[in-house]
């Protein structure tokens, strides 16, 4: 059950429109919902403005039609996140009117119009066109929560003109998500041109010695920028969250 459906609730029984039987039914729903193999969240919206959010990784398509029906039921939006193809095109053609992207690997399936919540917007950049799935995952995730995002990709540091030419979005933006691979020193080099957050996303795109995205980790970890914040190897829907609750 959202904000909205809540709210409605109470005014409802405060107006005799609902008894309070019935509305007690509909709270024994709250905050969770057992499952055969997953106790679901239901109480997640009302925390933290947003539900809870499916890793689909490691799941079967059962599993995660069922926690989909639930959560439509309770008139919830829905995001999916790792999702390979096979899944995917099965969630799709279970739930008609979700959308499943293959490059962000989600699948989102909508109840009610997405509101805007943002105050600003979400820029999101990466360094190099191997880093576009996990950049992509980050974007979607955040247009999931109702901001503003424009994306800004391939700007890495072996061309920084690539990025200085676009130095008035980066101005311009409330917070930024730093996208890269390799020696990862991307957000470095962005966190010293603003003065906004800068969300640092290491992704496990290199060579042997980039040791599947550690050495990016630890890279971004030791930046010698202000500013900078740091969520764990390829994970962008980590770090559209942070940057949501920012932009709120």
């Amino acid at each position: 059950m959202n904000v909205k459906l809540l709210k409605k609730l109470l005014e409802d029984v405060k107006s005799d429109r609902v008894g309070v039987a019935d509305a007690l039914e509909a709270l024994k729903r709250l905050p969770f919902e057992e499952l055969e193999f997953a106790t679901l969240d239901t109480h997640r919206s009302l925390r933290q403005g947003f539900p809870e959010v499916i890793f689909g990784q490691g799941k079967t398509v059962a599993q995660m039609k069922a926690i989909i029906s639930s959560m439509l039921k309770r008139k919830e939006n829905v995001l999916v996140t790792r999702l390979d193809p096979p899944k995917g095109r099965a969630l799709k053609k279970a739930f008609s009117k979700g959308e499943y992207k293959e490059v962000s690997r989600t699948f989102f399936v909508k109840s009610h119009p997405v509101k805007p919540v943002g105050k600003g917007t979400v820029l999101v950049i990466c360094a190099g066109t191997s880093d576009v799935p996990v950049a992509e995952e980050a974007a979607v995730t955040a247009e999931c929560m109702g901001n503003r995002v424009m994306r800004l990709y391939d700007v890495g540091v072996s061309g920084i003109h690539r990025l200085l030419h676009r130095k008035d979005d980066l101005w311009e933006a409330n917070v930024i998500i730093a996208v890269a691979g390799m020696e990862g020193a991307l957000p470095s080099v962005v966190a010293g041109l603003v003065s906004r957050p800068v969300i640092a996303v290491p992704t496990s795109v290199g060579y042997g010695a980039n040791l599947g995205g550690l050495t990016t980790l630890m890279a971004m970890l030791n930046s010698c920028a202000s500013g900078i914040s740091v969520v764990n190897i390829d994970n962008g829907f980590g770090a559209a969250f942070v940057a949501s609750l920012i932009n709120r």
